[in-house]
């Protein structure tokens, strides 16, 4: 299945199948063992999830959000890609991280093409003034003109240009050459920078990125007295600020790579040139185009706001959470899926527009569709990312049952000899580097069980190996073909593979670095690092 995984010489999808076929012909599992390994509990949390997000997307409450939030950030460069990377991270934490890239990018690169052409007109009407051709009464009515009228005036004056004028023409070529270099530079780094951040994003949410959801199944497979030491709250306290750190370093090394820390043409210093206010108009016209919010957006939103805020509260840690106090009392009954289905049945209940009971004699009155349809999502649930949860699950389960983790724990126990944060900073190396070849689903269900088993072997805690991998598996930051959103941002035809590889090598450090500080930091107050937990003390063989 690794083998099969890493070359996709069988769909992702179909290799994850194997197990129901092989494990009872091996005499490993039966068929009824195996097969419940493909709909667990952690599957109907992705399940809900996705449905929440689909909702969201299907509506343009996505959209909206970035929109207005461009809008308050401003379009100066450094500015702009702060907005970008705070509007990509943050939708990617909720929807999925290739849908959060396909829509920004087209943003992005409008914005930086009206900035471009701005620039462009207004070198040709400086460079224009000292001709006879213009006079102040034509450029004013050019500033009124739209953008194709302009450069057919344009057109027109330069044909008019006498021979004494070379010297002006080869100005603005000169400023032609040195304007595409500088908005070519601008347009990769936004690339980037939309790609990445859509990664990073992804890990600060229990739900945002797949490798997060196999980590909390899989322990809660291998360790059952585990306590729900991962839910959305506790890996959101742990994960937030990682992202974060994260965000902000590579925001300072995509700046300086592709843009400079050049303060007064960055960020303006106060200043507001008129290409500034027209790209700005374009994000503003793109926002006019949504409209004022529908009823459907207002629903939608209500209850995305409804699921977080009951994520939260189901067992926060610090204090009793409303699911212990109502049903989990010496049981756990309710889980994030519980509630994650819950609202997701909402949006299919709900209408999407106000219900009205005017209507003609004799004609039927007609419910509005709900704020979910089942057509919409037939189009959009990716359903083979359940199978994929599903195989890694039964992977893992088949793994201890025939002995393969406990002969795996017992053969990397010379490990204890060496220090946990070097152990920790290695295999973050190993995994991050593992990503960039094979999909981080597959790249977390390979590792995880074996991690866990090491673990166990040489008496750390389970999660200080488990914990730092998982997120390491979403540093597919150099390859094109690493991940989606990459390869999306490649597809816009201004990157080469060498560019991707030699910013993205630095995200991969810059990242294993920010996830080793978090964890030898808050990650031991919150979970206990430092100790070997009673929970997970046990012997190889139950395993």
């Amino acid at each position: 299945m690794a083998l099969y995984w890493c070359t996709e010489c069988l769909p992702l999808a179909a290799t994850s199948l194997l197990p129901v076929i092989l494990f009872p012909m091996m005499g490993i599992m039966t068929s009824t063992e195996v097969c419940m390994q493909y709909l667990k509990d952690i599957n109907m949390l992705f399940v809900g999830g996705l449905l929440v997000a689909i909702a969201v997307e299907n509506c343009d409450l996505h959209k909206r959000i970035a929109l207005r939030v461009l809008l308050i950030v401003g379009v100066r460069p450094a500015l702009l890609m702060v907005g970008f990377m705070s509007v990509t991270s943050f939708l990617s934490m909720w929807i999925s991280n290739t849908a959060t890239t396909a829509m920004m990018l087209p943003i992005a690169h409008a914005v930086v093409k009206q900035l471009s052409d701005t620039e462009a007109q207004a070198d040709a009407r400086e460079l224009g003034l000292d001709n006879q051709a213009f006079d102040k009464s034509e450029v004013d009515d050019r500033k009124r003109a739209n953008t194709l009228e302009m450069k057919e005036q344009l057109s027109d004056c330069k044909l008019a240009v006498t021979p004494q004028d070379k010297g002006q023409s080869a100005e603005e070529e000169r400023r032609s050459k040195a304007r595409e270099e500088k908005y070519e530079y601008l347009s990769k780094g936004l690339s980037l920078c939309v790609c990445y951040s859509a990664s990073i994003g992804g890990t600060a949410t229990l739900t945002g990125t797949t490798p997060n959801l196999i980590l909390k199944g899989q322990l809660d497979e291998m360790f059952t007295e585990n306590k729900d030491v991962i839910n959305f709250a506790s890996w959101f306290a742990f994960a937030f600020p990682n992202m974060l750190m994260m965000l902000i370093l590579s925001w300072i090394w995509l700046q300086g790579l592709y843009v400079g820390f050049n303060l007064k043409k960055s960020f303006g210093c106060g200043t507001k040139t008129e290409g500034d206010q027209e790209a700005y108009e374009v994000m503003k016209e793109e926002y006019r185009k949504l409209g004022s919010m529908t009823y459907a957006e207002i629903n939608v939103l209500s209850l995305f706001i409804l699921l977080v805020v009951l994520w939260f509260t189901r067992e926060p840690g610090f204090m009793p959470g409303w699911a212990g106090l109502l049903f989990n009392k010496d049981v756990t009954f309710v889980t994030d899926g519980t509630v994650a289905i819950l609202i997701a049945l909402l949006l299919f209940a709900l209408p999407s527009q106000i219900i009205t009971w005017e209507h003609k004699e004799g004609e039927k009155v007609k419910a509005p569709p709900g704020l979910l349809t089942w057509d919409v999502v037939h189009k959009r649930m990716p359903w083979n990312i359940i199978l994929l949860l599903g195989g890694g699950f039964a992977l893992a389960r088949g793994s201890e049952v025939s002995g393969l983790s406990q002969w795996l724990g017992e053969s990397l126990s010379p490990l204890q000899s060496i220090p946990p944060f070097a152990i920790s900073v290695l295999l973050c190396l190993l995994v991050a580097t593992f990503t960039e070849c094979s999909s981080n689903v597959a790249t977390t269900t390979l590792f995880l069980p074996i991690l866990a088993s090491m673990a166990v072997a040489i008496k750390i805690h389970p999660l200080y190996v488990m914990l730092p991998c998982t997120i390491s598996a979403s540093l597919a930051f150099m390859l094109p073909v690493a991940t989606a959103p990459n390869a999306i941002a490649f597809s816009y035809g201004n990157l080469k593979v060498i560019e991707m590889a030699k910013a993205g090598c630095m995200l991969n450090l810059i990242g294993i670095f920010t996830i080793n500080l978090g964890l030898n930091t808050w990650g031991v107050a919150m979970f206990g690092l430092d100790e070997f937990p009673s929970w997970a003390n046990v012997s190889m063989k139950d395993l």
